[in-house]
């Protein structure tokens, strides 16, 4: 079994959003994977996502709601096979973070879709329910080609 983890700023937007698509869609195609998600600081640990993600969620079939906020953890480099930075700023920190020769392979969300590398998933936080929505479709686009390269891995 693959274990990912999605990371953003504040686990309360961007990487949870990641989470549920990312369930839903190895769920849906059968890729035993086990998915969370963290953030970069500890301003939201125990926190439901935020409410507009939530609903944009909901609204394309995606539960985020059971979701609860934590802090990235020096041991999750030892824990998952993949963390998966939502932009280049969480990329950069994960770089930082002494882990102790952690297997975990880093990399940039949007770097999985094609033609879209080097891409960051723009911060919804300060904005409008649009922004939602294109956190939503950045994300389903990547996930997408993130499982397709695991299931060709499997073959």
């Amino acid at each position: 079994m693959i274990r990912v983890l999605f990371v953003c700023t504040g686990n309360i937007c961007r990487s949870p959003t990641a989470e549920g698509v990312a369930r839903a869609q190895a769920a849906k195609t059968n890729i035993a994977c086990e998915i969370e998600s963290a953030g970069i600081g500890a301003w939201h640990v125990g926190e439901s996502p935020d409410a507009r993600s939530i609903h944009a969620a909901a609204v394309r079939g995606y539960d985020l709601s059971t979701q609860k906020a934590r802090q990235i953890d020096p041991d999750d480099f030892h824990q998952f096979d993949h963390i998966i930075a939502l932009d280049k700023g969480h990329l950069q920190q994960l770089g930082q973070i002494p882990h102790g020769g952690g297997a975990a392979r880093l990399s940039l969300l949007m770097d999985w879709a094609d033609g879209r590398k080097g891409l960051d998933v723009p911060d919804p936080y300060y904005g409008e329910e649009a922004d939602f929505d294109q956190v939503l479709d950045l994300v389903e686009t990547a996930i997408e080609s993130f499982l397709n390269a695991l299931r060709a891995k499997e073959s």
